[in-house]
């Protein structure tokens, strides 16, 4: 059985979601950020880097226990022990890591600049505020534009889209409209009825 370390964060969702679409077995211990668990000395052997989510994996790769940190690098790695959620072909399967790779390097931390200076700043900050909210709609348009043509994003459902959902799921906290990018509104849509998304995204139960 897989340990889960997370919180209920968009990148703790993400492996959450993984986890029950491939309906691994796992138990989940709850990282409360908010209380600093993330640093605590037990968990830092976990993740030195001190950020959720991470995973504790008894069957590795070579029949030994894995830790992994990082939630892309998870998501890589659930999907080669599975065999899933990555396409068989190599033109499908780049397309999907260049989309992990646009959500790790340009939705994640964009959007979380966002919330950040929306929903945490001791004070208002317009030049951030205008800067990361323009940058929010440039990238949604860039989703929009990509999922004119695509059902998802490499096409095919894959860990692409699982790592983009949870940061779209909240757009109300960065001020953005679905209905202003329609063709993410249909994949965000048809990815929300997901039994396996639904559960993911209650992990750990509580309110987000």
């Amino acid at each position: 059985m897989i340990d889960l370390y997370t919180w209920s964060t968009p990148n703790g969702r993400k492996v959450s979601i993984m986890l029950e679409e491939l309906g691994l077995a796992y138990r989940t211990h709850a990282i409360n950020i908010g209380k600093g668990d993330q640093f605590k000395p037990e968990y830092v052997r976990i993740n030195p880097n001190s950020k959720i989510p991470s995973i504790v994996d008894p069957d590795g790769p070579d029949g030994k226990p894995v830790a992994m940190m990082e939630s892309g690098a998870i998501l890589i790695y659930l999907a080669g022990k599975s065999g899933r959620l990555l396409p068989e072909s190599i033109r499908a399967r780049y397309e999907a890591l260049e989309w992990l790779m646009f959500q790790m390097g340009g939705v994640g931390p964009i959007f979380g600049q966002v919330h950040h200076f929306l929903r945490a700043a001791k004070e208002a900050v317009p030049y951030s505020i205008e800067r990361y909210v323009k940058e929010t709609r440039r990238l949604y348009g860039v989703l929009n534009d990509r999922l004119k043509d695509h059902e998802y994003l490499a096409g095919e459902y894959s860990i692409a889209d699982i790592a983009t959902y949870p940061w779209t799921a909240r757009y109300e906290w960065h001020k953005t409209r679905l209905e202003d990018f329609p063709h993410v509104k249909r994949w965000f849509d048809a990815i929300s009825a997901r039994p396996a998304v639904q559960r993911g995204m209650n992990v750990p139960p509580v309110t987000r």
